[in-house]
């Protein structure tokens, strides 16, 4: 996969000087109110809208693709969010004409195995619910079938391809009604964190190694195992979209609880103090500086979190504030462009330069990021 392979705990006592936030830092944000919360999401989404108003386009970075690969999916994912807080006509127009162009199918077709091509597959069965036109569906049926049907468990081979993959399976399966899925999903997702690199989940630091690549004896500069911010946020990212479908009673409901939460407590300890996450998690002089991709899904994972009762309101709230109120004052632009967005890769030096003018190569995701980011966040202030 080349170039479209996405680029996403010293002890305490070292980083508290520089990267940990103790509540008592944050306490005096205020969280902007829900009506600017929706107008920043607003802002950057109709920015995007506007310079890809074609969504048949296809993308020419190093060479052509249709627009349903990964990247865009990861969009529309986000901007399916959007929907179910602002239902304009015009947003569900450019999702279903997306769809509608790709015949409801994948870039590889239905007897793909690699979790970038189905992951378009998380939108289809969006509006397959607001509709119930089995077309919608079909081929995500045949694929997640075939996948079932056959032995193999070990194709998440990095982390990111979880995210991509591992929602498809939580939203048919509850879709369906039909726990087989679930159990593929379990096992792939097993196989991932335990067993591909000796285990790509690092239980120590509730953190994960991008792919095999990166596991021990690879290290940063700084002699610290490698943990990509946005490879972690697609694991994180990964783990609300399934732990919102699946029931609670489901037999790896609580495994997927705990790792969450386990992920949790170890982000929180290397959140900047301007409430960004740096492109690598454990070296903040590798690339370091402020990234928009992982710091919005950690706001989606920590903001769900808290509207679920998964994570404490008191606890969680200063730092979901502190980082969400960083990334609309330090990266949006007046037009709605979306700044400080790491390119694709793998690592912390892929992408690179990260600033707040660079263009990545692909936008689409990093707006699908913050929309995921921001529609939660929106939610917690009505909850509140």
């Amino acid at each position: 996969m080349g170039l479209l392979r996405r680029v996403f705990l010293l002890p305490v006592v070292v980083f508290v000087a520089t990267v940990l936030i103790p509540c008592s830092s944050v306490q005096g944000q205020d969280m902007m109110g829900k009506k600017q919360t929706l107008k920043e999401i607003s802002k950057v989404n109709n920015y995007f809208m506007k310079k890809y108003s074609d969504y048949k386009e296809t993308s020419n970075v190093g060479r052509e693709r249709p627009s349903n690969i990964w990247t865009r999916g990861v969009y529309y994912e986000g901007l399916m969010a959007l929907y179910s807080i602002l239902p304009e006509e015009n947003l569900y127009d450019y999702v279903y004409q997306w769809s509608d162009f790709h015949k409801w199918g994948y870039r590889n077709g239905a007897s793909t195995r690699n979790a970038d091509d189905y992951c378009a597959g998380q939108t289809y069965i969006d509006l397959y619910r607001l509709s119930k036109d089995s077309k919608y569906i079909r081929k995500v049926k045949a694929n997640l079938d075939m996948l079932v049907n056959t032995p193999q468990n070990d194709d998440w081979t990095w982390i990111d391809a979880i995210q991509m993959g591992m929602p498809v399976f939580a939203k048919y399966g509850a879709t369906a009604n039909d726990a087989k899925y679930f159990d593929k999903m379990w096992d792939m997702y097993a196989c991932s964190r335990n067993e591909i690199g000796g285990g790509l989940y690092n239980k120590e630091d509730g953190l994960w190694w991008r792919d095999a690549d990166f596991v021990p004896p690879y290290k940063e500069p700084n002699g610290e195992d490698c943990y990509w911010s946005r490879g972690n946020g697609w694991v994180y990212a990964a783990l609300v979209r399934v732990l919102s479908e699946i029931p609670k009673d489901e037999k790896h409901y609580k495994d997927y609880v705990n790792d969450f939460r386990d992920m949790t407590d170890a982000l929180v300890k290397c959140q900047r103090k301007d409430g960004f996450w740096n492109v690598s998690l454990h070296d903040s002089e590798n690339y370091g500086g402020k990234e928009v991709t992982g710091t919005a899904l950690f706001v989606y994972g920590m903001a769900w979190g808290v509207n679920n009762g998964l994570l404490s309101k008191e606890k969680y709230m200063p730092i979901i504030t502190k980082s969400w109120n960083a990334i609309v004052k330090d990266a949006i632009h007046e037009n709605g462009f979306l700044g400080y967005v790491q390119g694709t890769g793998k690592e912390p030096k892929d992408g690179q330069p990260v600033t707040y003018d660079s263009v990545p190569d692909f936008e689409d995701y990093g707006v699908g990021c913050f929309l995921l980011g921001g529609v939660e966040v929106y939610k917690l202030q009505q909850n509140k």
